[in-house]
């Protein structure tokens, strides 16, 4: 297949408004959504059940549309077409395959709905199942394949109309954890290669960091969060985000001071914190932190590590150590809950025994600081 002329996809204040007929108080499912999908980008729609990316996604498909705000695909205004009008195609959860069709004809049917020749139509077929490493299954019923088989399947149906927006709605969530691995690289291959821009809808934060050019974390219908998957993660701006994206540690701080930067970074500059007895001083906070608030440090369990009790800022329990080979993940009691610190190398390191006191560390600059 060749490469197609990639078009963004925008969305300006869409939501999306569930009228409740039975006295009850109206579904807001989407409030406002704005964002920007660049062309030839792969963006993620990451939250929990309930959060409004399932609807946000049949909105640009145009199964729903919009109580208000616009929707534009390659700068066309598209917020009142039609599905099949949108040049858009959606790889849903369920495969969808017709049993009674071989492989090549659940790939074909899309495009003898639009009356092409046989022959180009069979060329095409042979292309796409080539492309999603399918050609020898080309005879084959849907229920002789494995699962990830026939999501390959699916996906394949989705690509050879040669959609300018490809649309992916939680398309891994029947697979096993080894298929989900193998079906991220290829889908993710399969973009790249196509440089088609594409949505796709999951409530796994794993398939959004390796799949995605952004990620977007919705909650509650509204947009929590917009940014690549390293600033997602590096830099979350409230502990939901934190907390969805990834393991992480939350610890209790006084802001002592803001200590004016220098420089070009002289608006951000640093706070000077306090846990327990101990202070220091954090470069990296969310924009809404200020002085008389309640804080937190935010850690991921790789930015933490285990020394001697009262070497640290909090002191704790070893409550359980699991090996996993290139890392050992230690679970630590301490007054502020149950925190994970993850020891790489473990070979190379001093590891702690269950039931050792111990003190939990950070470098100052691997955290950052959260509204509480």
């Amino acid at each position: 297949m060749s490469k197609k002329s990639s078009v963004s996809v925008t969305l300006e204040r869409v939501s999306k408004i569930f009228k409740n007929t039975k006295g009850k108080s109206d579904v807001i499912a989407v409030h406002e959504s704005d964002f920007v999908v660049k062309a030839g980008d792969l963006v993620t729609l990451l939250g929990p059940s309930g959060c409004g990316k399932t609807t946000t996604l049949r909105m640009i498909a145009g199964f729903e549309l919009p109580s208000s705000g616009k929707i534009l695909i390659g700068g066309n205004d598209v917020t009142m077409l039609p599905p099949n009008l949108r040049d858009t195609a959606t790889v849903f959860q369920s495969y969808g395959l017709f049993p009674h069709l071989t492989v090549g004809e659940n790939v074909a049917y899309g495009l003898k709905l639009r009356k092409i020749s046989k022959v180009e139509i069979e060329k095409k077929v042979n292309e796409t199942l080539a492309l999603v490493g399918l050609a020898e299954l080309h005879d084959r019923p849907p229920g002789q394949l494995s699962g990830g088989q026939q999501q390959r399947v699916a996906l394949a149906r989705s690509l050879i109309v040669e959609p300018s927006v490809l649309l992916l709605d939680e398309p891994l969530s029947n697979l096993d954890a080894l298929l989900r691995e193998q079906m991220r690289v290829e889908i993710r291959r399969i973009q790249k290669s196509l440089g088609i821009t594409a949505v796709y809808v999951t409530h796994d934060r794993i398939e959004a960091m390796s799949l995605s050019d952004k990620v977007i974390v919705m909650r509650d219908g509204e947009i929590k969060q917009i940014g690549s998957p390293q600033e997602i993660y590096e830099d979350p701006n409230s502990k939901f985000v934190a907390g969805f994206v990834g393991k992480v540690a939350f610890f209790p701080v006084e802001l002592l001071e803001k200590i004016p930067g220098q420089g070009i970074d002289a608006a951000n500059g640093s706070w000077k914190c306090r846990i327990g007895t101990k202070t220091f001083t954090a470069d990296r906070f969310a924009q809404d932190i200020e002085a008389g608030k309640e804080a937190v440090v935010m850690a991921r369990p790789e930015s933490l590590r285990l020394a001697d009790p009262g070497n640290g800022y909090v002191n704790g329990t070893v409550r359980m150590n699991v090996y996993l080979g290139h890392s050992i993940e230690t679970y630590v009691d301490t007054p502020y809950g149950e925190v994970l610190i993850q020891v790489d190398d473990p070979a190379s390191k001093k590891i702690f025994s269950e039931g050792a006191p111990v003190s939990i560390d950070f470098a100052p600059q691997r955290i950052r600081l959260l509204r509480n």
